[in-house]
């Protein structure tokens, strides 16, 4: 395993001995693990931090062949047992235009494989279709753009608020024209500000479980833990890393 990770990272400066050194702790030994198909995905987290589990994904898998960047998610079950999947709220803090369609794409894609459902996207604003001016709504729309350019099949609107997107009711008075009727079960947060406050809000007040963050964008399923998961996070985190492995 250290040689096929010299050969991958050739031109980093690393010798054999400290990549020996490297690959024998776990984290390093399990990534090249899922690397070379010895296992089909991979979860890590209880015992390192999500910046060393995401440092181990991305040096020893790499990045998707259609992915731009690594990202996260999360599952949100509420509990009348709906299930949203929220991105990013754990891993890129002020994503590009391109990084957040990005983020989008995967997300969807997830909640697909993971919910059985069709996606329905909503991206995040501090507006509804035009009712305030600010860059930062461009950067959202522009990105909504490119997803459409990208996954034109894909049922996805913004920019929009929250409730735009969530309620019904709200939905028909800020935005009767849209796709989306206040029934999004995909939410695309515009940074990570946005995203973590937004996850822990649910998770706190509106009693959610979340799982994750889920890690995406990389070449296979290699998935992250709360350094205070219970056995059963353990548990689900590795079920869904089994579907995320499916084709």
């Amino acid at each position: 395993y250290a040689n096929i990770y010299l050969e991958a990272r050739k031109g980093k400066g690393e010798t054999l001995e400290e990549v020996k050194q490297l690959i024998s702790s776990p984290l390093y030994f399990g990534a090249m693990m899922l690397k070379e198909g010895a296992v089909s995905s991979a979860v890590s987290g209880a015992a390192n931090t999500t910046a060393d589990v995401f440092r181990a994904g991305v040096r020893c898998l790499g990045l998707a062949e259609d992915s731009i960047a690594a990202s996260s998610f999360f599952l949100m079950i509420l509990p009348d047992q709906r299930v949203l999947t929220y991105a990013d709220c754990g891993l890129v803090p002020y994503p590009s235009s391109e990084e957040l369609a990005d983020i989008t794409i995967n997300a969807s894609r997830n909640h697909f494989k993971l919910t059985g459902e069709i996606p329905r996207v909503a991206m995040l604003s501090f507006s509804t279709k035009g009712s305030a001016k600010h860059e930062r709504i461009d950067h959202v729309t522009s990105a909504l753009d490119l997803v459409k350019k990208k996954e034109p099949s894909l049922i996805i609107d913004g920019e929009l608020q929250f409730d735009a997107a969530f309620v019904p009711e709200v939905a028909a008075r800020k935005a009767p024209n849209s796709i989306i009727k206040g029934d999004a079960n995909v939410f695309i947060f515009p940074n990570l500000d946005a995203g973590n406050i937004g996850y822990k809000i649910t998770e706190r007040i509106g009693k959610a479980r979340a799982l994750g963050p889920l890690l995406q964008g990389l070449s296979k399923p290699w998935l992250d833990l709360s350094r205070g998961c219970s056995v059963d996070d353990i548990v689900l985190v590795s079920a869904i890393g089994l579907l995320l492995s499916q084709r």
